[in-house]
């Protein structure tokens, strides 16, 4: 849960992007679903881990110096990248960054699901589930909008 916050609100960073680099309406709806659910996943982590008397990371952790990401997260470089560049250019980066950061949370629940004993608590099995779920679709989505830009 502590990974996967770092995890999420660096998704959130690069929704927050699309105000002023994208004309394309299509991606801001995209956008708009992944900043939706990505917040409110944020919201039960941070529940679920004081709930359990578990430290809340540092929200800005990532952004630190040879920070360890978790799988799929950009590299300060790329952020930096994809901040830089507006138009069919951004919309091109903010596709192929997003579909790998999201492919790095399909990792995540795949470790959890391989670990011995985890995942075993309902509410950890119907988070990572729906974390699952909601990955590839919007995983999906978002390849057919890269290769509908390709044409």
């Amino acid at each position: 849960m502590q990974g996967m916050i770092g995890h999420h609100l660096q998704a959130l960073e690069m929704t927050a992007l699309l105000a002023t680099r994208t004309e394309n309406e299509g991606l801001r709806l995209v956008a708009k679903r992944i900043e939706i659910s990505q917040a409110d996943e944020i919201q039960m982590m941070r529940e679920w881990l004081t709930a359990r008397g578990a430290a809340l990371p540092d929200p800005h952790a990532h952004h630190a110096p040879n920070a360890t990401l978790m799988p799929g997260m950009l590299t300060p470089a790329e952020m930096q990248r994809l901040a830089d560049a507006k138009g069919p250019e951004f919309d091109r980066l903010f596709l192929e960054f997003m579909i790998r950061h999201h492919d790095g949370a399909l990792v995540m629940v795949d470790s959890l699901f391989s670990s011995a004993g985890a995942g075993q608590q309902s509410d950890v099995f119907a988070f990572a589930s729906d974390v699952e779920v909601d990955q590839r679709m919007e995983m999906e989505r978002m390849s057919a909008m890269l290769r509908e830009s390709q044409r």
